[in-house]
Parts: C-alpha cells; structure tokens; sequence
C-alpha cells in the first residue's frame, strides 16, 4: 500500500469511527456535545496512532491529541493527523468538520488525504487524486470561520468585491476550495501543523496555490508546531490576494 492509499485508507476509517461514536445515542442533546467531542477525538486517536505505528513504525508521528517529543525531528518523515478537525462542529452534530492524515517528508506536505464524513454520505479527498478544478465564481468566495472570521480576510473581501462564506474546520474550508464551492480560503487567526498538513498536500495536489500569507512556503515538522497562517486558493488569485494582504500591512 503506498504513502496516499495508506492515508485515505485510514481517513476512511476514522471518519467511520467518528460517525458510529456520534450515532451511539450516548452523547444525545445539546449539553453533551463536548463530550461527544473529547470521546470522538480519543477514539479516532487511539486508532490512527495504533495504525501509523504499526504499519509505518520508522517514521515520526504528530498528533494533536497526544504529548508531542522531540523524537520526530530527527525524522525525515513525519505523519501529522488531526482525528477531528472542528471538534466543535462534530460535537454539534453539524456536517463541517473533517479528520486529517499527512505526511510531511523533509518539511514539506507531500502525502495527504482528508475525510469529510458528514458530506454527501462520506468523502475523502487525496493527495494521489487529484482532479481538475471547475470554473470559478463571477465574484471571489471567502471562506472564514464560522465564529472568528479573520480580518485580513473580510478586508481583502471586500477590496475585491467578493462574497464571505462562513464554515467549521479548516479541512472542511480548504476542501471547499478543491471541491469548487469557494476560490480563496484566507486564514490569519492561527493554527498548528496538523490544521493545515493534510489539506496543503490534497489541495497542492489539485493545483491549487498554498503559502503563508506573505507569499513564504508552508514549513512542517518544527520544534514549534504553530502556524501563525494560510492561504490557499485557486492560482488564478494566489498574486492579487498576496498583494492585498501585503497593502494591509
């Protein structure tokens, strides 16, 4: 099985797990979607860490729900998971959240597959995929978080005449823009390595443009896993939106 199959494959499965948790009927109501989000992010962990190690037990491991060390510098390849991408929105029963699988290799996010479980019955969008991008909108979609929309992003918005589309995770929003429901996704707010490794490989793959919002590459496995920003959009708009951004100061 290469590097890609593995990943979808396991993407695949988390996102069954996570589907049979929320429907157990344990977490029902409104006051126990948090929990519903700490179970479903311990159960998908557990299963994608298990696998990784056993089936790729030479490579480095970054999980968002495990302790990170320092081992997995050393590694040249480095997989980097978030079992569910938009906690929250999983929690709330909502459709926008996602579960990620990438590999880093020498930094760079080269594997990825991500799997929208709550979409059209279940999809998983890889990196050994990839398919042509349709036509873009007349005007420019945004897309920006549901509760914390990014000033860049409004601003910029509005500069170029375009249309704010809000939605949960990160890997819902960058599939968005594989998937053709939105051309740029602007983000400024802050993220960690595991946000954005996974949806940087599928989205490179399909031809879309990925960096930090002053033009600069987007960097894996650091001591430090934050990542201050993103952009990734359709090729057409990667220099006006950089631009843009750069104006704003």
């Amino acid at each position: 099985m290469t590097d890609a199959e593995f990943a979808a494959h396991l993407a695949e499965l988390a996102g069954r797990i996570l589907i049979e948790v929320r429907a157990s009927g344990i977490f029902e109501g409104p006051a126990n979607g948090k929990a519903l989000g700490r179970a479903g992010d311990a159960t998908a962990n557990e299963f994608l860490c298990h696998a990784i190690r056993a089936a790729r037990p030479d490579d480095g491991l970054l999980s968002e729900e495990e302790k990170d060390g320092t081992e997995r510098l050393a590694r040249e390849r480095v997989w980097i998971i978030d079992p569910v991408d938009g906690t929250r929105e999983y929690g709330e029963q909502r459709a926008d959240w996602a579960v990620h699988v990438g590999l880093a290799i020498g930094g760079e996010a080269k594997v990825g597959a991500v799997a929208l479980p709550g979409f059209d019955g279940g999809l998983v969008l890889r990196s050994d995929r990839p398919a042509p991008l349709g036509d873009a909108a007349a005007r420019p979609r945004f897309l920006v978080s549901r509760t914390r929309p990014a000033r860049e992003a409004e601003d910029v918005c509005t500069d170029m005449g375009g249309e704010l589309v809000p939605m949960g995770s990160a890997g819902a929003k960058a599939m968005a823009v594989v998937r053709g429901e939105a051309e740029i996704y602007l983000h400024s707010g802050g993220q960690y390595e595991w946000d954005s490794c996974a949806p940087v490989a599928v989205a490179a793959a399909h031809g879309l443009h990925c960096s930090r919002i002053d033009g600069s590459p987007i960097r894996y496995n650091n001591r430090d896993t934050y990542l201050p920003d993103l952009l990734i959009c359709r090729p057409e708009y990667a220099e006006e939106v950089l631009r843009r951004v750069a104006a704003l100061g």
